[in-house]
């Protein structure tokens, strides 16, 4: 520890000269623009968010409750990742008309398809309310404490004025130290307009995840309607394009290294500001049982898949989802391990103490706590990862809470009409058969790593994962919970009206059923074992975390702080920039076409290419989009802070223009969720050169260049 506390202190003057030491997720409305105008920037804060005009935060939207995507042209069209629409292309997909495969391009508006439920938030305006909503709180503590906060908020909400379409929404910030209120506009009319194939738009597939070089043209278009008044409206063929306040610019300028960027989007989860403790936990235990869990549904799952279409449609936005997270854990793990995240909090903490005093009794409190609960935390681990992966448990999960619900008397017409729609979506996509196999695996892998304590009594029988292989085939036949069984004369993966149509006997169906026995023995013991214990200490581990992010903030004077990322909206920025993660390993900041070209494997899932990419490049058919090289540039990192969430968000030049859509982090930097690391945190972006010749030269779709504003 010594040693690798002394070669930390060697490397931390070079990691100052960095002006992004900490990285930043800034809220819009509090930006250091001094310093972004040092790093390059040519427009001002105002510019960028304001209330009260048209700005850029205008053509920012979070894409259907997760990714980012924003507007680029005045009526209404949106660039997002391919991965953010690839449930909608999956949707419009099937055997004989493969949009995923084949791409999708919309010939004219008539031609856009429509995405029922999918919607995009505007963020029309951000308050800070912390006054307003820590309002008698000074001397309270759980539970009074967050019944009199959620108590404030109802208050606040309630006395603000909005539009039928508007929602507010109070987000905490800095661990409940402030809280900030975000206005949203909601539209709901959202059609799919083009996509390129998963071999361009998935390039690289899952072996190039998280990778650099990067050469996958991750993107998708939509368009906004609105009606006749440019409104938000339900789907309507009535509905017209939306026209927006603002709408980006398009740049396909060359790019060079040291370019100053920024990213505007809404990244979902991160924990700069743990204690080292946290950091080790995550690294050593909770993280590697994640892995474990993913790394056996997922081998499982791309057996079949590479031997069957059908399976591998079905599957494809699911497994896609599964990996992203696994491959970016173990990214996370070594990056970690590589930028000393663990040593460097204890230097920074040691350094807090030593300026006040007060914190070494919070931080020797948190340790204990984060020691007890770890026994229970990595449990939870298993067994939340278990029953999500596991989609026969998870189906079963579904159908204890519904039990629940109505032996409770909470199930009401409304709420057993959207649970039938879940299912009906959950059965639309999933293969009995197949995780029939997943489910006995990972039966196996919870009970040979799972702490004997843990276990439900008689649970070693499943330690074998051959025999249960075998054994849960037939169980899964022998279920009506896996649909391979009828309960009022119908199967619920094929007609669930019927099934539901007497519910006393569909619940005593449930309760006998050969799946729901396994899994109500595993969840009745966590529950009683584990979640009581982890959620208690994890309640002592919030408050005190808040106090220590206050201690923080109130000692450290020279560090500017940021709120760790909550699906809020925020500006990350930094330059263009390669890097040198790994001894005598360097990147460049930029790749190219021939790099697509260079790992094109014909035939493989992961590195075919269509023929009329070969084509244009063989021709050097580049028209506008080819650089300084004479290629086509297709993706570029910076420094960029990112993380889940900033999937589509905009990535900007020092005017406002768009150079770049966001899609992923170097898997060197994946920790910058827990640790922002300069040397090795870079986000990569594809370059709007690429997005531009895919939509003019590939899919011939020069109407929907012709609607944008091009910057030359």
């Amino acid at each position: 520890m010594t040693k690798k506390i002394l070669l930390s202190v060697f490397l931390l003057p070079a990691v100052m000269t960095f002006a992004q030491q900490y990285g930043g997720m800034w809220i819009p409305t509090e930006l250091n623009e001094k310093e972004m105008k040092d790093l390059g920037m040519k427009i001002s804060a105002k510019e960028i968010f304001n209330p009260q005009k048209a700005s850029i935060k205008d053509a920012v939207v979070q894409f259907n409750g997760g990714c980012t995507a924003e507007i680029i042209s005045p009526k209404g069209l949106l660039l997002t990742n391919h991965h953010c629409g690839y449930g909608q292309i999956q949707a419009h997909s099937t055997v004989q008309n493969d949009l995923l495969s084949n791409g999708f391009w919309a010939k004219n508006p008539e031609g856009e398809l429509p995405n029922p439920g999918v919607t995009v938030d505007f963020i029309v305006d951000i308050k800070d309310v912390s006054n307003q909503i820590l309002e008698g709180t000074d001397n309270l503590a759980e539970p009074e404490l967050s019944k009199q906060i959620a108590k404030n908020i109802e208050i606040y909400k309630n006395s603000q004025k909005t539009e039928p379409y508007q929602s507010i929404s109070v987000k905490s910030m800095y661990y409940g130290n402030k809280y900030y209120a975000y206005t949203i506009e909601t539209y709901k009319d959202i059609r799919l307009v083009g996509a390129p194939p998963q071999s361009i738009g998935k390039f690289g597939s899952d072996t190039d995840n998280w990778v650099w070089p990067r050469h996958t043209g991750d993107f998708s278009m939509f368009r906004i309607y609105a009606d006749k008044n440019n409104k938000p409206a339900e789907y309507s063929k009535d509905n017209v394009p939306y026209v927006p306040k603002h709408y980006l610019p398009v740049s396909i300028k060359d790019k060079n290294e040291n370019d100053f960027t920024f990213v505007f989007g809404f990244p979902g989860r991160t924990t700069e500001y743990l204690p080292a403790i946290a950091v080790e936990k995550i690294m050593k235990e909770i993280d590697p049982a994640r892995i474990a869990v993913r790394d056996v549904a997922l081998k499982t799952l791309d057996e079949k898949m590479r031997t069957d279409d059908a399976t591998r449609i079905k599957y494809a936005s699911k497994y896609a989802s599964v990996a992203n997270y696994w491959k970016k854990w173990i990214g996370e793990v070594e990056g970690l391990k590589k930028s000393n995240a663990v040593e460097k909090k204890v230097m920074y903490e040691g350094s807090l103490v030593a300026k006040n005093h007060e914190i070494k009794s919070t931080l020797d409190q948190l340790n204990k706590l984060y020691n007890d609960q770890a026994p229970f935390a990595l449990n939870n681990a298993y067994y939340s990862e278990t029953i999500k992966n596991a989609e026969t448990l998870a189906l079963a999960n579904l159908y204890y809470t519904y039990i629940t619900a109505v032996e409770a008397g909470r199930m009401d017409e409304k709420g057993t009409i959207a649970l039938k729609k879940k299912l009906t979506a959950f059965y639309k996509d999933y293969s009995a058969e197949l995780d029939a196999k997943v489910t006995a695996k990972l039966l196996a892998l919870y009970a040979n790593k799972t702490a004997p304590q843990f276990l439900p009594a008689g649970f070693e029988k499943y330690k074998n994962e051959a025999q249960n292989i075998q054994s849960f085939e037939e169980i899964s036949k022998n279920s009506i919970i896996t649909g391979r069984s009828e309960v009022n004369g119908a199967s619920l993966a094929q007609d669930i009206d019927k099934a539901f149509s007497n519910q006393d006997k569909l619940i005593k169906a449930l309760k006998k059923d050969p799946v729901y026995q396994p899994f109500t023995s595993i969840r009745d013991t966590y529950m009683t074992k584990a979640d009581p214990q982890f959620t208690s200490l994890q309640m002592k581990i919030d408050a005190l975390q808040k106090t220590y992010m206050a201690q923080q903030m109130a000692t450290d004077k020279d560090r500017k702080f940021f709120p760790d990322a909550n699906s809020t909206l925020r500006v990350t920025y930094g330059k263009v920039k390669g890097s040198s993660p790994r001894d005598a390993v360097s990147y460049n900041y930029q790749t190219h076409l021939a790099g697509v070209m260079e790992k094109y494997v014909p035939g493989d899932y992961e590195f075919d290419v269509p023929k009329k990419l070969i084509d244009l490049y063989n021709k050097k058919d580049f028209g506008n989009y080819k650089d300084k090289t004479g290629d086509v540039p297709v993706g570029f990192t910076a420094t960029n802070h990112t993380t889940g969430g900033n999937s589509g968000s905009p990535a900007l030049d020092a005017n406002g223009n768009l150079v770049g859509l966001n899609f992923d982090r170097q898997w060197e930097g994946t920790m910058s969720d827990i640790n922002y690391d300069p040397r090795f945190s870079r986000n990569i972006m594809v370059d709007t050169k690429y997005i531009l010749f895919i939509i003019d030269k590939y899919a011939d779709s020069k109407w929907l260049i012709d609607e944008m504003k091009i910057v030359k």
